[in-house]
């Protein structure tokens, strides 16, 4: 068979020898896409693209690939790219490999404004092209045992910091970290937000270093979330309430703790200040194993990025769309979009008395019990 044929719409649902693909940025992650497509079978790496000679011959030559100050000299010759390049550029250089009928993996966040999220969403829909955005934490398998228990989840709280890589510095750590769990979020509540409250404080530069953003669903769920990246130790956490469990999960090391409460516990029909002197006794070494049972799954390794460029092939091949769609990624953005507002709303409301900036300012470590207790009315509806 041949390679996919490049002509745009007709190429969604063909099956194709190998998809002829570019990586457009060859820094630290365009480096580990091009180092994984180009031991992927169905792939054949191009060539990279990268302004600076330096970074892309290094790159290219050590994949034995091409190397390219511009992706306009890959027109026509390559089916696929994934582009990792500063997020200013993302757009701009979507809107030349769109037009040109080149599937996309874009790497997160999308772009910058959701006006230019909603022009490559389209532009892809019309011309019938893959555009998958990379939120990587989404093949995480510690979210993935999650999901089953985190249905109609009433509170979510997550945390996201690191230090200070010298690393996205066109963004700050709204659109480099805390969209990691602002995604992750929309995929488990799956309603429309409401409502949107923020701060956060700039640190070491011109863009917001830690932020906190608290999002009203029209669900009902509420979620808080904390992102620093100039924190003194690296943290990738999420806790979900539900009606009927509780899921803390740890990105980092891939564990996920769930807690199920007992039926009795869900009916409202354990009552611990009415517990008899003996009964108190017993279960204050029983408790947790009668009514709120504890498991904790934690998962081999995985190669998240080499997993999502096998989705984004594989959504090529087949004609499905990818794990995280365009959309899903504007999504997203918008949310980033709506935090961001609220940061920059307060800080010209205090821009009259600034606050002495802190070297570095520590996530909370205030984590709410969970609480699983319903209404007489949430439990006829459930």
């Amino acid at each position: 068979m041949a390679a996919v044929a490049n002509t745009g719409g007709q190429r969604r649902g063909r099956i194709a020898m190998s998809i002829r693909v570019a990586v457009i940025g060859a820094g630290r992650l365009g480096g580990f896409h091009a180092q994984k497509l180009a031991r992927m079978t169905h792939v054949q790496l191009v060539g990279v693209v990268d302004p600076l000679a330096a970074n892309r011959d290094r790159l290219a030559a050590e994949l034995h690939t091409g190397s390219y100050s511009s992706h306009l000299e890959l027109r026509g010759r390559i089916d696929a790219a994934v582009i990792a390049a500063p997020t200013v550029l993302h757009h701009r250089l979507a809107v030349d490999l769109l037009e040109a009928g080149t599937h996309l993996l874009i790497e997160k966040p999308i772009c910058t404004t959701v006006a230019e999220a909603d022009e490559l969403v389209e532009l892809a829909r019309r011309k019938q092209l893959v555009l998958q955005v990379g939120h990587v934490e989404r093949f995480n398998p510690a979210l993935a045992a999650a999901v089953p228990h985190a249905r109609n989840a009433r509170f979510i709280e997550a945390v996201r910091a690191s230090g200070f890589t010298f690393r996205s510095m066109d963004v700050g750590v709204v659109l480099d970290l805390m969209i990691h769990d602002i995604d992750v979020v929309l995929s488990l509540v799956r309603s429309p937000v409401q409502s949107v409250q923020a701060l956060g404080a700039a640190v070491l530069g011109g863009h917001e270093d830690v932020a906190h953003a608290r999002l009203e669903f029209e669900s009902g769920c509420v979620a808080n979330l904390s992102a620093s990246r100039v924190s003194y130790e690296p943290a990738r956490k999420m806790q979900v309430w539900a009606p009927r469990a509780y899921a803390n999960i740890d990105f980092g090391t891939r564990t996920m703790t769930l807690v199920r409460p007992s039926e009795a516990l869900l009916r409202g029909e354990f009552h611990a200040d009415r517990l008899a002197p003996e009964q108190v006794e017993y279960y204050k070494t029983h408790l947790a194993e009668e009514h709120l049972p504890r498991q904790q799954q934690t998962f081999d390794a995985v190669d998240a990025l080499g997993l999502e460029l096998q989705d984004f092939v594989d959504s090529i091949l087949s004609g499905r769309q990818p794990w995280v769609t365009g959309a899903a990624g504007r999504d997203a953005l918008a949310v980033a979009e709506q935090i961001l507002a609220s940061i920059a709303s307060h800080t010209q409301d205090q821009i009259s008395q600034p606050a002495t900036s802190p070297v570095a300012i520590p996530y909370s470590r205030v984590v709410p019990p969970p609480h699983f207790s319903l209404t007489a009315g949430e439990r006829k509806a459930s």
